[in-house]
């Protein structure tokens, strides 16, 4: 008899996968929007708002993307029933 390779299920939509995707979407849409932060206004220690708003994404971003990739990984782990690694 000849093994057939069982297939996966198509991905599916969950709340893990939604948070996954706003953590990785939101420093792209709060960088390019520049409107919201295109002021010189509040300055903070001298620096004025536009410099510092995009200073602080830099850190937000790894965060966020560190927050994303551990929720990636719990989610490929329940999906392969539990084995860790």
């Amino acid at each position: 008899m000849s093994e057939v390779p069982e297939e996966e299920p198509p991905p599916t939509v969950t709340p893990g996968r939604v948070i996954i995707a706003l953590c990785l979407l939101a420093p792209f849409v709060a960088m390019l929007w520049v409107a919201s932060y295109a002021k010189t206004e509040p300055t903070f220690i001298g620096i004025p708002f536009f410099y510092w708003y995009q200073m602080l994404w830099v850190p937000v971003s790894a965060v966020l993307t560190m927050t994303a990739y551990q929720l990636w990984k719990r989610d490929q782990r329940s999906r392969k029933g539990g084995a860790s690694k």
